[in-house]
């Protein structure tokens, strides 16, 4: 498991890593003492699985970061402050609340939560990312996998389903494809495009770059996939 630690008490930041190296399998990626810095990061970097959160932070409280962060990690909250703890297991995302000071024991039961957490978590994306669908073009049913789509097209009545290897061109409306596809993935990003921000490299001027292919952004859809990509 890679994790952060947002944590503005360098007393505090320096028992989170001594507990961390005690144990395997853990890898601290960094460690931030505000919530905006930690903010880019996570926007930045989607291979973290766990983030060890202060609430009281010097820009914001750790519960307003949470509510910031587009599809969080498992978060551990670490406070001095046990009066937070209901508050903080409204939200999915808070898999336990660690009152300071807490002993290595009880850190562990925190760590072993989060475990759980994010494995049923990748068994379910996993499920997802097998989902199928087959097209009909030419006659031919071809089968594609949902999260391998890179971008659909539309040109007037007809719709380009594009891949890593293929591109599969039939009579549809892009209007079918936005009522089938995960909204929380695919963004439409113009009049004729919806893209897999999964596959989202960079963002030029209007341009999206998904892998090496370049997409037009709509001036009215700008604003919606800068959201949606947490920036």
């Amino acid at each position: 498991m890679n994790c952060i630690i947002i944590e503005d008490e360098i007393p505090a930041q320096r028992i989170l890593k001594s507990f961390i190296n005690k144990i395997p399998g853990i890898t601290l990626m960094d460690t931030f003492k505000a919530a905006i810095e930690a903010n880019s990061f996570l926007n930045g970097h989607h291979d973290i699985d766990v983030v060890f959160l202060d609430i009281n932070l010097p820009d914001m409280s750790g519960l307003d970061f949470i509510k910031t962060v587009k599809n969080p990690p498992a978060i551990i909250m670490t406070t001095a402050y046990p009066d937070y703890a209901v508050r903080s297991f409204e939200l999915d995302t808070i898999v336990d609340y660690l009152v300071k000071p807490f002993s290595f024991d009880r850190f562990l039961r925190a760590i072993n939560k989060a475990k759980t957490r994010i494995e049923i978590s990748k068994e379910t994306v996993d499920e997802s990312a097998e989902e199928t669908i087959f097209l009909n073009v030419d006659k031919t049913l071809h089968k594609l996998t949902l999260n391998a789509i890179l971008y659909i097209e539309s040109d007037r009545n007809y719709i380009t389903v594009v891949t890593e290897n293929k591109k599969l061109s039939y009579i549809d409306s892009l209007k079918n494809w936005i009522a089938k596809l995960p909204d929380d993935q695919f963004i439409q990003v113009h009049k004729s495009f919806i893209i897999n921000s999964q596959f989202v490299d960079k963002i030029s001027g209007n341009n999206v770059f998904v892998r090496a292919h370049k997409i037009p952004i709509g001036r009215t859809y700008k604003q919606e996939l800068l959201k949606a990509l947490g920036i």
